[in-house]
């Protein structure tokens, strides 16, 4: 049943409803919207220039509307007269093909008609720094080996705590934070869910994180490599597919206990093994979408960090339960995919896994040799594995030549994306820098 969000604010006390959709670049766009109002912007949605935001539209393009869905309201828990509510983009009746949310409902529809529903749950790192982003917000937080550290993440406990218990009441199932492996990092993470109402979960995620961090005087950034010299902000995917949405979901179509060869022995089913030969089929590409910045690449490709190890993959490779792999099998009836980074668009990152699973699932692609070794020690022994993209232009060429990748995705989106990235790299190198002048200066 729809929730009627005017009795859904007469319930709650809402005064404002936040009517919020993600541009091609991850940004959160937002209409503040008295609740007198609701009832028309749920039927007819909050207005917007498109081209005010990361779309590839112009001035003279009508009003495109972002539709409330209100399936996806939350009450900001530390503002409880606000409700938030994620909107589809509409123009002149119809979906906006390039608009991210509108990108991954179409891939969740496109596996449905299998017959297959994508579950994931997200490991959103992030840093707490000073309000101007200069430095870590903590002083005291300089171990060589931060990770886990329990001084560290106590005195960032106010902040900490707070986010996890508004997850806690928001019922999302929190069920661990920690100090992450970085000074001046952490990860809270959630329970698994529906692939639109991960990426949801994880869009608000990041508009909360960031709103406590400054309630309390910090800074909070998912930006992929912050701080040189640190391991990066990750955002880890873990997959598995199921024979039904939400809570009908029954049996894990990923699971086996009867498999045999390098992924049935780790218990994926051949399905499973299929959709992870797509994502290993589709990886060079796949960057462009999961590490979508000039920044990303400092992270993926980076050397050795403080802390001994970047945590990050550079090679297109997969492997049981070990962390210095592009994909791991942890346990039976899932993967993780470590690739993504903290700046992902949320509805990108899960609608770009489900295209590529879908295509290896089409073509029953095999993902290649189990590779059981450390990378980070003995990467160099792997031959024919091809090489992560060394920055966001190779990573846009990839995806650029990868035909089915970006038929599947959507030719509007491909394009537009494409374009505005290929704008974006083209700043970036007519950027002056002082390494330049550092190198170049007395040639």
């Amino acid at each position: 049943m729809t929730t009627d969000l005017a009795a859904f604010a007469r319930d709650k006390g809402i005064k404002y409803f936040m009517i919020s959709f993600t541009d091609l670049f991850g940004g959160q766009r937002a209409k503040l919207v008295p609740s007198q109002a609701i009832a028309g912007m749920q039927e007819d949605g909050a207005g917007f220039a498109g081209f005010a935001a990361w779309l590839d539209m112009t001035p003279a393009d009508p009003d495109m509307l972002a539709v409330p869905d209100p399936s996806s309201v939350i009450q900001l828990p530390w503002e409880p007269e606000v409700a938030w509510v994620a909107g589809n983009c509409v123009m002149e009746g119809e979906d906006v093909a390039q608009a991210p949310r509108n990108v991954l409902r179409r891939q969740i529809e496109a596996a449905a008609e299998e017959g297959l529903h994508v579950k994931t749950g997200v490991e959103a790192e992030f840093f707490l720094l000073t309000p101007e982003g200069d430095q870590i917000s903590d002083p005291f937080d300089t171990a060589e080996k931060p990770c886990y550290d329990q001084q560290a993440v106590m005195r960032r406990y106010d902040v900490v705590r707070e986010i996890c218990d508004y997850m806690l009441e928001l019922g999302w199932g929190p069920y661990q934070n920690d100090h992450e492996d970085a000074n001046g990092q952490f990860e809270m993470n959630w329970e698994f869910d529906d692939a639109l109402r991960t990426a949801d979960k994880h869009s608000f995620f990041k508009f909360m994180t960031k709103s406590v961090a400054e309630k309390h005087g910090f800074r909070a950034t998912f930006m992929p490599k912050p701080v040189e010299g640190l391991t990066g902000n990750g955002c880890h995917a873990h997959i598995s597919v199921w024979d039904a949405p939400g809570e009908a979901a029954k049996t894990n179509v990923f699971a086996t206990d009867k498999g045999e060869g390098p992924t049935g022995e780790l218990g994926l089913s051949e399905k499973g093994k299929h959709f992870l030969g797509g994502i290993m089929k589709h990886a060079s590409a796949l960057a462009a979408i999961t590490n979508p910045t000039v920044n990303s690449y400092k992270r993926i490709n980076a050397p050795r960090t403080v802390s001994g190890a970047s945590w990050a993959p550079n090679t297109v490779t997969w492997t049981g339960n070990n962390r210095t792999h592009m994909v791991r099998v942890p346990g039976p009836g899932r993967f993780e995919l470590r690739l993504a980074d903290g700046a992902a668009n949320p509805y990108l990152l899960q609608a770009v896994i489900i295209a590529a699973g879908l295509s290896g699932v089409h073509s029953k692609a095999d993902p290649g040799k189990r590779y059981d070794i450390d990378m980070y020690a003995e990467g160099y022994k792997v031959r024919g594995a091809p090489q992560l993209p060394l920055n966001m232009l190779d990573a846009l060429r990839a995806y650029d030549k990868d035909k089915e990748l970006k038929a599947a995705m959507g030719d509007a989106f491909s394009s537009a994306f494409l374009k505005l990235k290929h704008q974006e790299w083209a700043s970036f190198a007519s950027h002056f820098s002082q390494w330049e002048k550092d190198n170049t200066l007395d040639i």
